[in-house]
């Protein structure tokens, strides 16, 4: 006998819809951003989020989406000026095969962890990797990704402000579900607005180079298109250099997912961290990225959005999220509904991207004042100062500062920030002497 109360399935496939719409907006916006197909991507965080739910025995009300945290190393491996395949002539299709190969990997870390977790604990794990050293990285992947919101809303900057200011003003004053689904409201409004701008004005936008008059709005992409038909899956294709560079981002997706499993804990009234269990739920999700990489899509991570929508709505039935995850899945079969969204310009990806970039930058922020890190103390100090320059000075500093050639390989430290920066800040939580510890010497 089920623990949730019966409910009408009609209810239940209106509830998954509100799951769905929840995830839709910042989901989509991780492939127009980085190039991979939107219509693998659904399929990625549908069958992602089911693979989830059997591993954590259909217990925990949650659901998948395309991670943000991960496009920075997409963007590390794939960005054309200066990513890892910069001037090798190596087609851009080719680049995301190797990026959705090291995302392949970077799932199975999860397993890994989750050996980990179940070897020492939980309470012993986070010792190790505290909020002092993944605060900053989730910092980090934010601040990295800042540039490339700048050069898309640039495209457009008129557009990019209003797409900006309606998901300001859906956090700030939506009530209910308009609250939740900020993303996809600024989308929906802006584009709305783009369309009276084509069609109304005949306003243009330029390249992000600014070199290029182009229209604003394309639907040559629709032409053709086939309402029903199948996603273009993209086999994974394998570089070390691309799995050192992608794989440290899984530890801010892993922060967020134990985030998230406390989170809906709390909501929710049963510890899911004791049952179904912390390496359970870390089994499906990395499972989860890895099935998505496999196929071509970018990695997944549990989502605050649908956490939000548990706790607006107070339905626990994880049966709920499985229907979003269905309806996700079977959308992914529209080449049509695809193409459509393709249509979205640039500057309004840009003006989302203000938020969300900052909106990982800022969570940093807020991990740290949620578990109460004092900041006056030297150790944290040196820790967070350290990685942040780490992270970013070597992501920023000009290509081939910091590359070395052993043997015949070639390797471009630069691009390695991240990892170095999480490396140091593990050894720095350390080796130094906690404020007491020191004052005792």
């Amino acid at each position: 006998m089920s623990e949730f109360p019966k409910m009408h399935p009609a209810k239940m496939g209106i509830m998954g819809l509100q799951h769905m719409f929840a995830m839709f907006g910042a989901t989509v916006l991780v492939p127009l951003i980085t190039g991979l197909s939107v219509q693998v991507t659904l399929i990625g965080v549908g069958v992602g989020t089911l693979i989830f739910h059997f591993f954590a025995k259909g217990k925990v009300p949650a659901f998948l989406g395309s991670s943000f945290a991960f496009m920075a190393g997409i963007q590390l491996i794939t960005n054309p000026n200066d990513g890892l395949f910069a001037g090798t002539g190596l087609a851009q299709a080719d680049k995301l095969a190797y990026a959705t190969g090291a995302i392949l990997v970077s799932g199975l870390l999860y397993l890994v962890l989750a050996g980990v977790v179940k070897l020492v604990g939980t309470e012993k794990f986070m010792k190790a990797v505290p909020v002092i050293v993944t605060a900053p990285t989730v910092m980090l992947i934010g601040l990295m990704l800042a540039p490339w919101a700048i050069q898309q809303a640039s495209t457009q900057l008129p557009l990019a402000i209003v797409t900006l200011v309606i998901i300001i003003a859906a956090l700030a004053w939506g009530k209910g579900m308009i609250k939740v689904i900020p993303i996809l409201l600024g989308l929906v409004g802006a584009y709305i607005v783009a369309l009276i701008m084509h069609f109304g004005f005949d306003i243009t936008a330029t390249n992000r180079a600014g070199t290029e008059i182009v229209p604003l709005l394309d639907f040559a992409r629709i032409q053709g298109e086939n309402i029903v038909g199948l996603p273009s899956f993209m086999a994974p294709r394998f570089d070390l250099m691309a799995i050192l560079i992608m794989a440290p981002f899984a530890l801010a997706t892993i922060a967020e997912h134990i985030g998230d499993m406390v989170a809906l804990s709390s909501i929710t009234g049963k510890d899911y961290t004791k049952e179904p269990g912390l390496v359970r739920t870390l089994i499906g999700d990395g499972l989860a990225t890895t099935f998505s990489g496999a196929i071509g899509g970018p990695a997944s991570t549990t989502y605050g959005e649908n956490v939000g929508v548990v706790a607006l709505t107070k339905v626990y039935n994880p049966r709920v999220v499985q229907v979003a995850a269905v309806f996700a899945t079977v959308l992914a079969f529209s080449p049509m509904f695809a193409a459509v969204i393709y249509t979205i310009p640039e500057a309004i990806i840009g003006g989302a991207s203000f938020m969300l970039y900052g909106m990982i930058a800022a969570v940093g922020i807020r991990n740290m004042v949620d578990a109460k890190v004092d900041m006056g103390k030297s150790k944290n100090l040196v820790i967070v100062a350290v990685m942040l320059v780490i992270g970013l000075g070597m992501r920023f500093a000009p290509v081939g500062t910091l590359t070395f050639v052993i043997g015949e390989v070639t390797v471009d430290m630069g691009r390695m920030g991240l990892a170095i920066a999480v490396i140091v800040g593990v050894i720095l939580n350390a080796i130094l002497p906690n404020e007491k510890d020191n004052q005792k010497a």
